[in-house]
C-alpha cells in the first residue's frame, strides 16, 4: 500500500517533515537560526513522521506511534495539565498519606488503578470516586490524571461547570461543538471532577450524554468525581448516562467523612501558617444499600 493510501494527519497536526538541510549558507556575520527539534518516535522504529518506509518496494506503513500521534494533535487544544494545588499530589504525602490510614481499602484500589495505568487506559477502564465535600475525591483523580500523564497519554482535565462553558462556547468558534466532542471523544483520559454539580437544561443533560456515549463507544476511559450516589446521580443525569459511566468505570469508589478542608482551615496558626495534619482524618463510610 502507498503513502498516499493512508488516512492524513488531522488538519492541526505538523505535516511530516523533509529532513533534507538546505543547500545554504548564512551570509557573512549572520548567524543560523536554530534547528527546532525534530520530532521523535516513543518507540524507537520510525524517523519521527509516523510512517516506517520499506525501501525495497518503495511503500510506507503506519508506524505503531501514529495513532497516539494523531490523538494528541487532535487534543492539543483541551486542557491538560494538572492545576497547581496538586501537582505534588502523591500517596507518601497528606491528605493521602493520612487518608490512607482510614481509608485503606479505597486507597489501595486507587493504588492498584495507577500501577495498571497504561493497560487500563487501552482497555478503557475508567475510575469512579463518589463522597462528600472535602474528603479527597478530586485529589485522588488528580493523583490518576498525573499518572497518566507522566506516562505519555493524553488526558483532558475539566470540572463539569467548566467543561459545559466550553461547551457552549464552541457553538460560536470554527469547527463548532461537533469539534470539540470529537476531541474530548479522541484523548486517552477524559476526567470530569464534580460530575452532578450543573443546572439541569434538556441541552446539558444532551451534551453529558453525548460525551459520555462517544467515549463508551470508543472504549475510552474516564475519571470523574461526584457527591452524589449513582442513583442520585441517575434521577439529575438520567439512567442512560450513569449506565454507561458504569460501564466503563464499574462501580464508584465511596469516600465519606467531614471535610477536611474546613478542618485545615480551621486548624491554620493566627499567623497564617498552615498546621499540621488533623489528628482524626475524615472516616469513609460504606454508602446505603440500594433498593
Amino acid at each position: 500500500m502507498s503513502v498516499e493510501e493512508f488516512e492524513p494527519f488531522p488538519e492541526e497536526a505538523p505535516a511530516v517533515q523533509d529532513l533534507r538541510e538546505p543547500d545554504e549558507r548564512p551570509r557573512s556575520g549572520a548567524r543560523r537560526p536554530a534547528r527546532e527539534a525534530e520530532p521523535r518516535c516513543p518507540l524507537g522504529i520510525c524517523d519521527g513522521s509516523g510512517f516506517v518506509v520499506e525501501e525495497e518496494t518503495n511503500t510506507a506503513r503506519d508506524c505503531d506511534c501514529r495513532a497516539a500521534r494523531i490523538a494528541a494533535a487532535r487534543t492539543r487544544s483541551l486542557e491538560g495539565r494538572i492545576p497547581r494545588r496538586y501537582r505534588g499530589v502523591s500517596f507518601e504525602r497528606p491528605p493521602l498519606s493520612d487518608l490512607a490510614r482510614t481509608a485503606s481499602d479505597q486507597i489501595q484500589l486507587v493504588r492498584s488503578y495507577v500501577r495498571g495505568i497504561e493497560r487500563n487506559l487501552d482497555a478503557g477502564r475508567g475510575l469512579w470516586i463518589v463522597g462528600d465535600v472535602g474528603t479527597g475525591k478530586t485529589t485522588l483523580a488528580m493523583l490518576v490524571s498525573k499518572e497518566a500523564l507522566d506516562a505519555g497519554r493524553s488526558v483532558a482535565i475539566y470540572s463539569l461547570p467548566r467543561l459545559l462553558n466550553l461547551l457552549r462556547e464552541s457553538l460560536e468558534s470554527p469547527g463548532g461543538l461537533v469539534a470539540l466532542l470529537d476531541r474530548l471523544a479522541a484523548v486517552d483520559l477524559l476526567h470530569v471532577d464534580d460530575l452532578g454539580a450543573e443546572n439541569q437544561t434538556d441541552w446539558v443533560l444532551e451534551q453529558l450524554y453525548s460525551i459520555v456515549n462517544a467515549r463508551y463507544e470508543s472504549e475510552r476511559a474516564i475519571v470523574t468525581t461526584s457527591n452524589l450516589m449513582p442513583d442520585e446521580l441517575s434521577d439529575r443525569l438520567g439512567a442512560r448516562t450513569v449506565s454507561r459511566l458504569e460501564e466503563i468505570c464499574g462501580e464508584p469508589i465511596p469516600l465519606f467523612g467531614a471535610d477536611r478542608r474546613r478542618e485545615f482551615k480551621g486548624a491554620r496558626s493566627p499567623d497564617g501558617a498552615p498546621a499540621r495534619a488533623p489528628a482524626h482524618p475524615a472516616t469513609p463510610r460504606e454508602p446505603a444499600a440500594r433498593p
